[in-house]
């Protein structure tokens, strides 16, 4: 399994004004997706700008194991000879997705179309994240869940259904991966499957499949939900993609660079998909200084470069139905949020339950370790912004990446340094962090 042999503790201090141009690494949800539909599909894919974290390559190594030719051809550069739809073989060794619950709960979903069967197992992380929700609606297609512990954890075996069946699901929550894990299944499965969403999540997935050559069409439903038909066993073709970078990432250096007194940096093509830009919404409201050039797209998704300047922060209520434009980002939010003036309020963030960790206790323990005011409200978290943070204090990250980046951003304008136990697990999606922030000016020991 892919763990952290020993505890690789960091501390990070006020430094001076950042600055600089970067560009952070390829998003993680598009490369993902890239290995997945790359792999189900007949002839040849080429990858760019692929994240090369280990989530990401841990989704390469079950591609490969599932039949799939996944080879390196360069520096962020990758190429798939896909096995088409429902073409996947019988893996010789259980799956290890290590730390990634989206690698794991879409490859899932790809699986549970093939007459296969599949063992797929993670990190102590990822073993305690369920997965029954991902399992329901994939049994109902024709899959079968076996060997799991409670609530569907892994070490699970999966066997993928011999005819499987299109469904109608309206999803439980708002939750790009749900939905996914039934689109790829759906591509197996004769007719038409549809998903109903009551709340619009992340639509990578539906872009990428009518960018390999799928028939899917999604269309409003209700006030803020989405409707999305795919028409099943199509023959998807291999396509060339330009991986955008991954908001989520930008999301550390962006608010680093709002929060350091003086900094100004600039970041080249962030994805600008507005289902994933609930972040820069707020830290605009915020009053942050975001500006926004050289945009252009790819297969689908926007990018373009964004610069961002230190600004003065005020507190902001952000709605519950910006939750899953911005899932991921909350806990840098939060940090934002406590050099702000004034209170934030942060709601409807039940779904931080079932992440890497705990992650809305996580971060309110996070701040409250270096003297912010902070509370938790059934599924809204409210952080007391005094324009400053103490610091000082020691951050358990829990095996989660993004603790360990919020808490290093925090220490580098906060008032004394603040410490994290462990930052081995940045790895899993953002390999040169700490070396890019340390080339914007961070000080890092």
């Amino acid at each position: 399994m892919t763990h952290s042999a020993a505890p690789t503790p960091l501390e990070s201090r006020s430094s001076g004004p950042l600055a600089g141009k970067v560009r952070v690494p390829g998003d993680k949800s598009i490369s993902h997706r890239a290995l997945i539909l790359g792999a189900l599909s007949v002839g040849e894919t080429r990858i760019s700008g692929l994240l090369e974290g280990e989530d990401v390559l841990n989704t390469a190594k079950s591609m490969r194991a599932l039949g799939a030719q996944v080879t390196r051809t360069g520096s962020f550069a990758w190429e798939v000879k896909g096995v088409g739809v429902a073409g996947f073989a019988q893996p010789n060794a259980p799956l290890d997705f290590g730390n990634s619950g989206t690698g794991c709960r879409l490859v899932m979903g790809a699986v549970a179309g093939c007459p296969i069967t599949a063992v797929f197992d993670g990190d102590a992380s990822l073993r305690s994240r369920p997965m029954r929700r991902i399992l329901d609606p994939l049994e109902l297609m024709g899959a079968k869940a076996d060997d799991a512990a409670e609530g569907g954890r892994l070490p699970l075996t999966l066997h993928g259904a011999r005819d499987p069946l299109p469904i109608l699901y309206r999803t439980p929550v708002a939750s790009a991966q749900i939905k996914s894990a039934v689109l790829l299944a759906g591509l197996a499965a004769p007719g038409i499957t549809t998903v109903i969403e009551q709340e619009a999540s992340r639509d990578h997935t539906e872009l990428m499949l009518k960018h390999f050559g799928a028939e899917i069409v999604s269309v409003r439903e209700g006030v803020h939900g989405r409707r999305i038909a795919l028409t099943g066993q199509p023959e998807l073709h291999g396509a060339s993609i330009v991986v955008p970078a991954d908001p989520s990432s930008a999301a550390f250096p962006i608010v680093a660079a709002l929060i350091v007194e003086g900094s100004d940096v600039s970041f080249s093509d962030v994805m600008t998909n507005p289902l994933r830009t609930g972040l820069f919404t707020t830290l605009r409201e915020m009053g942050a200084t975001i500006e926004q050039s050289e945009v252009r797209g790819d297969a689908g998704e926007p990018m373009a470069t964004l610069r961002v300047r230190a600004s003065r922060l005020r507190g902001v209520e952000v709605p519950p139905e910006r939750a899953p434009s911005m899932i991921d980002e909350y806990l840098v939010l939060a940090v934002a949020a406590a050099f702000a003036d004034g209170t934030t309020i942060m709601r409807g963030l039940k779904e931080l339950r079932v992440k890497e960790s705990d992650r809305l206790e996580a971060t309110a323990a996070m701040l409250r370790a270096n003297g912010v005011r902070v509370e938790i409200a059934g599924d809204d978290l409210i952080v007391e912004g005094r324009g400053h943070v103490p610091g000082g204090g020691l951050v358990a990250t829990h095996m989660d990446h993004r603790i360990a980046m919020s808490a290093l951003v925090m220490g580098l304008a906060a008032d004394k340094p603040v410490k994290v136990d462990d930052t081995a697990f940045i790895a899993t999606s953002f390999p040169d962090f700490i070396p890019m922030m340390r080339s914007l000016g961070a000080e890092f020991s």
